[in-house]
Parts: structure tokens; C-alpha cells; sequence
């Protein structure tokens, strides 16, 4: 992340600052990881901490089938079913003690506010618009777009279209852009396939000054609390630091590319503990004049590996549906499908999008992702006439 300053703040932290009107504003710390990480410093209209009520939470964990995995599965994404609550709409597919994973079909927008205050968020766009409205600023999103939700942001989602679809990611620690890619800094270097300039920060508008009865779900330890507040949640007059939400597009990653077949870290975007996510994009295949461009056969023994179809045709798989997730668990061979291979030798261009998460613990599956599993998936690799 880099420095960004938007609003009117005082020229030295930590001291009054007023209103033209000769009111005192409320200096926020916005951080994570103690007063060690990248941090943000708010400043509210009101003070930011008046609590009217709080509700009873409600318990969202989701419910695990299968505990130890060690199969190859498939599972529809156009079969997970869409809710008219944002909240309610998110369905977990696949979970460990880093990370949570799945698909959100929301109806309508959200009329109250959201906090996770546990997790960071990835919300990857796959399908529709709208506007990501937070506390700092807003960030108007479509297809293709990667929002980042640091813990604590409070935000709420207008939807501009029907049939808006997100991939969703929490993860119980910071998500970062890979510190092989920065320099001691913080700055992206020359051989990043992105920069600074592809990474957009909210846009800045008035703040509300509103008291009343202002309604933020609070999700922690796998619940979900109404808390009932006396001002207007997005009251920032301004604000500055490293610590805020923003968007970058798949589209706008520049895919390293060789004249062999390059391994999938090539293609990492971000990164938490114990877990990578990369975005495989549009990009020239490998131009060795004996190269096979569709991926070798492998096993990771450490880390599991998911990819979410999002856009095109993958040369490497012979039945995928746009919304399908694949999972290969840690140990067991996988690799392109009979003929993929084949069909790959003298291509030049591939124009596939899918992000792929790889977690290095193992994965569990939810009783969400068993209800659109492909039963056929994990024999999919069998040459024709090995069928009976």
C-alpha cells in the first residue's frame, strides 16, 4: 500500500483539530496487527464509539461435510443459489483456521452498514456493477474488479445491476501484494506485473452529519451482532495513512510470460498468512519452438489449490463451466485433461481468466459446497477407453 490523504486534516497528528464552527473532530486510529501495521488516522464529526443498543448476535459458521479431503472435486458455481440480502447471500464453499472461501449472488443492495471485525476481505467481481460506499471513500466497481476490505471497514454495497456475482475470500490475516515485488520502501518494482498505477483508492466525498439510529452488522468469531449507532457512520471530514480499501482489476495484470512453461507463483496478485491468491490472465503462450503450453502434471504436497472460472476457455480442462471452482488437495497428482496436452502444442494465445487461491493448509469442504459438487470430476482424467 502506499501513503494516501484525502479531506481536510490537521497539520500534526494527535492534537485539536476543529470545525469551522468551532467544534472539536474525533481522531480515529484505523489499524490492524496492535500498533505495529499499517495503520490510518479518521477524523469524525461525532465521536465514533455511541452505542445505542446491541442485539443478540446471530451464528453464521458455517457447517463442514467433510473434514479431511484428499479428492480431486469440482464444484458449480451457477448452482449456488442467489439471496436478496448481501449478507445472506454469501455461501462458503471451502475453509481452514486462515481462510474462508465461496460465492455471493446478492439481490438487492445493503440498507444497513457491514463490519467484519476479524477478517480481511477479497471481493473479485465476477459478473455486474456497483459501488463499494465505505467510511473513507467510495470505489465503483464492475466485472473483473478485486476489492480489498481491510478488517474493520465499515461499508455497505449498492448493486447497479442484476445478476451481480462475487467470489469472496476472508482471511484472518492482512492481504498484501507480494513483498517480492516491493522494495524495502514499500514501492512496487519494475518487474511487478502491476503497479501503483493500477490500484485505486476511494474517492473522497462529503461526510454525513447525521444523528439518529444507524444500524452496523458486526461479524466476529463466526457471528453476527446489530449494533445500533447514534451518528451517521460515514462522517470523515478526512483522513490519511496506508490502511484503506481499494480496487485493482484483473485486466490490468501483466502476465510474466517464458519461452517454457512458467510455474503458477508467476502469477500471484496477493498474498496472506499461509495462503497466495494469483490471477491467471489473457497472455502469449510459451514461444520455445518445442514448448508445451498447457501445464505439466504436478503435486503440490504443501498447499491445496483452487481456481475460480471467471472469463474464457481453459486449454487445460475439458468440461468447465464459467463459476465452476476446482479443488486439488495437497499430495495428489493433477494435470491437464486427456488431449488438453495435445491441443495446446503450436497454440499461441490465450485469452482464460480464473483466480486461483492456494492455501497451505488443507481445506475443508462445507455442506454449501456438497449441494453443487460434479461427482464426476474426480475420474475426469480417465483416457476414453479406461472407462467402464
Amino acid at each position: 500500500m502506499r501513503y494516501n490523504q484525502s479531506g481536510n486534516i490537521p497539520p500534526k497528528r494527535h492534537t485539536i483539530f476543529k470545525s469551522p464552527e468551532d467544534k472539536f473532530y474525533y481522531e480515529q486510529l484505523f489499524g490492524t496487527e496492535g500498533f505495529h501495521g499499517i495503520s490510518s488516522l479518521l477524523y469524525h464529526i461525532h465521536r465514533p464509539t455511541q452505542i445505542k443498543s446491541i442485539g443478540e448476535p446471530k451464528d453464521v459458521t458455517p457447517k463442514i461435510a467433510v473434514e479431511k479431503n484428499v479428492t480431486p472435486r469440482m464444484f458449480k458455481g451457477m448452482n449456488v443459489t442467489p439471496e436478496d440480502d448481501f449478507l445472506d447471500s454469501r455461501k462458503i464453499l471451502l475453509m481452514n483456521s486462515d481462510l474462508k472461501m465461496g460465492l455471493a449472488k446478492p439481490r438487492h443492495s445493503m440498507d444497513y452498514f457491514y463490519k467484519n471485525a476479524e477478517c480481511d476481505e477479497l471481493l473479485f467481481v465476477h459478473e455486474g456493477s456497483g459501488v463499494l460506499k465505505t467510511f473513507v471513500g467510495n470505489l465503483e466497481f464492475s466485472t473483473g474488479d478485486y476489492l480489498i476490505i481491510p478488517r474493520g471497514t465499515i461499508y455497505q454495497v449498492e448493486l447497479k445491476s442484476e445478476g451481480t456475482v462475487f467470489f469472496v475470500l476472508e482471511s484472518h490475516s492482512p492481504i498484501y501484494t507480494p513483498k517480492r515485488y516491493r522494495n524495502e520502501f514499500g514501492q512496487l518494482l519494475e518487474h511487478s506485473p502491476f503497479c501503483e498505477r493500477d490500484i485505486v483508492a476511494p474517492t473522497f466525498f462529503e461526510p454525513k452529519d447525521e444523528k439518529g439510529e444507524f444500524l452496523i452488522k458486526v461479524k466476529k468469531e463466526n457471528q453476527i451482532t446489530d449494533f445500533i449507532y447514534a451518528t451517521h457512520p460515514f462522517d470523515v471530514v478526512g483522513w490519511d495513512g496506508y490502511f484503506y480499501p481499494y480496487k485493482f482489476n484483473i485486466k490490468n495484470f501483466e502476465p510474466i510470460t517464458g519461452r517454457i512453461h512458467q510455474p503458477p507463483p508467476v502469477h500471484q496478485n496477493f498474498e496472506g498468512h499461509n495462503f497466495v491468491v494469483c490471477s491467471f490472465c489473457a497472455r502469449m503462450y510459451d514461444y520455445h519452438p518445442l514448448a508445451i503450453p498447457a501445464p505439466y502434471n504436478h503435486s503440490n504436497i504443501d498447499s491445496d489449490e483452487v481456481l475460480f472460472y471467471t472469463e474464457g476457455d481453459f486449454m487445460s480442462r475439458n468440461h468447465v463451466d464459467l463459476m465452476d471452482f476446482s479443488l486439488h488437495p495437497g499430495g495428489i497428482v493433477h494435470g491437464p485433461h486427456p488431449g488438453a496436452m495435445e491441443r495446446s502444442i503450436g497454440k499461441k494465445f490465450t485469452e482464460e481468466y480464473a483466480v486461483m487461491v492456494d492455501p497451505f493448509r488443507p481445506l475443508k469442504i462445507t455442506e454449501e459446497a456438497m449441494k453443487v459438487e460434479d461427482p464426476t470430476y474426480k475420474t475426469s482424467w480417465l483416457e476414453s477407453d479406461d472407462h467402464f
